[in-house]
């Protein structure tokens, strides 16, 4: 096994190398600045795309946590370029949130304070703060901090409320894209809170932030870990009144090994023997949506009792992650041996050769989804992180 494992870690070294490479090469915008908005499934550069924060955002914590293992310099060059355009053009220093969405040329496009984008930014800048101890860095991730618990904080019921105009005030859409439901509170926004939170934590020792992630990570467990089943609960109003939906095998296997780790970075010894024992029933559930290709499928219905059969690139980047977790904390190879399949089907099917980077992902019949290399929601983050966390973690 051990020698499969070096193997692995070789490969996803090398992997890591090719998607920092692609991005390298192929989303610097040198007319307008930044990072081009979007380059579609045949390499296209879509010229005038709007570009969004959660791109940028994503760019700067994957090339600021790859440096620390890569010690590419010029990883840190394209960690800079992404800090000093997210603090010049998405962050928002008249009311301290973050534009959603900017035009090509810098000026804002969608204004709305979108509590999910604000956590990738404070995510992106404390990692960015690792590796150039600019304080600006900190200081921006701090002030969104305050931002987010100023207004999106529920005193009364707890959780967060998911969004609101550039001046703070209530928002009739509060969604994240069109297939989400538009519910106040949701499972995808509270995960990457708590995920940004952390990551804050480990360069700002605040004893305030960190009682809001012990706080988070109750919040979670109550009310989105379904413990009957093991999987994770969407969408909420804010009285906490369940809008049931689909199971989301991507994001339960994402929460699995995210959540945990999140615990261990709160100090929280109760939490993190909590968040281990959903760990494993997390991951063992997520066995449903594995296919036996060795690729995990995207959603499932339960009341069309209905599979969304897509196998999207995200789900198998964060189930590399989460299948390798439970492996280290049970020593059941059997979870090895999913992370050792799901790694074929990523080669197999989602690398592409020719170009670099991950397509979309494939429909049942194999066939490719002809989505964006680069976009909107298709960033480095999620492949490199898994290539990264492996690397570490073997």
């Amino acid at each position: 096994m051990s020698t499969k494992l070096k193997q692995l870690k070789t490969e996803l070294s090398a992997e890591l190398d090719s998607i920092l490479d692609y991005w390298s090469k192929n989303s610097i915008d040198v007319q307008q600045g930044g990072f081009v908005g979007q380059i579609d499934t045949n390499e296209t550069i879509i010229e005038n795309a709007e570009k969004g924060s959660v791109l940028n955002a994503r760019i700067l914590w994957s090339f600021s946590s790859a440096y620390q293992i890569t010690r590419d310099e010029e990883h840190k060059k394209i960690a800079k370029r992404a800090f000093q355009f997210l603090s010049e053009y998405f962050y928002d220093s008249e009311f301290g949130g973050l534009f959603w969405s900017i035009n090509a040329d810098t000026t804002p496009k969608d204004t709305k304070n979108q509590i999910y984008a604000l956590a990738f930014a404070i995510y992106g800048l404390s990692e960015y703060y690792v590796i150039s101890r600019d304080e600006k860095a900190l200081t921006i991730a701090i002030n969104l901090y305050l931002k987010i618990q100023k207004h999106s904080y529920d005193p009364v019921n707890k959780g967060y409320l998911e969004a609101f105009t550039r001046d703070w005030q209530s928002i009739d859409d509060l969604r994240l894209s069109d297939k989400d439901a538009n519910e106040k509170k949701t499972m995808n926004t509270h995960l990457h809170i708590v995920e940004a939170y952390a990551n804050l934590f480990k360069v700002w020792k605040d004893k305030g932030l960190q009682k809001d992630i012990v706080e988070l990570l109750q919040t979670i467990e109550k009310h989105f870990i379904n413990t009957e089943t093991g999987h994770l609960r969407l969408f909420f109003d804010e009285n906490w009144i369940e809008k049931p939906d689909v199971i989301s095998y991507g994001h339960d296997i994402e929460a699995a090994w995210l959540l945990l780790q999140c615990a261990e970075i709160s100090e929280d010894e109760t939490l993190i023997i909590e968040y281990k024992k959903h760990a494993v029933q997390m991951t063992e559930v997520t066995k449903e949506g594995l296919d036996n290709d060795g690729g995990l499928w995207y959603e499932f219905d339960p009341e069309k009792n209905e599979l969304v059969a897509e196998k999207h690139w995200w789900v198998q980047a964060e189930a590399l992650i989460g299948f390798y977790n439970a492996y280290e904390l049970t020593g059941n190879e059997n979870y090895l041996d999913i992370v050792f399949r799901n790694w074929d089907f990523i080669k197999k099917h989602l690398l592409d050769p020719k170009n670099g980077e991950w397509f979309w992902g494939i429909y049942r019949d194999n066939s490719l989804i002809a989505k964006d290399k680069a976009g909107f929601w298709k960033c480095p983050y999620h492949n490199s992180r898994a290539c990264m966390e492996l690397i570490n973690r073997i």
